[in-house]
């Protein structure tokens, strides 16, 4: 492989990246923020969830296995 044609592809590449960059709307930081909560929330109920059937289900096996 050619070092130029590498040189030119990888030119190529950046700039196609930085044109789909500029097409990127952000949003706005009271949504950003709201977004982030509703995921904390839901991954810690279900993180609880799941705890306590981890939880149960190993005091049921404590229980078969004795």
């Amino acid at each position: 492989m050619n070092p130029v044609d590498w040189i030119s592809g990888a030119r190529q590449y950046l700039h196609e990246v930085g044109v789909e960059y500029r097409k990127i709307t952000w949003p706005q930081q009271k949504e950003a923020v709201a977004g982030t909560v509703g995921v904390v929330v839901v991954v810690t109920v279900i993180t609880v969830v799941l705890g306590f059937v981890d939880f149960g289900l190993a005091e049921v096996m404590k229980q078969v296995l004795e």
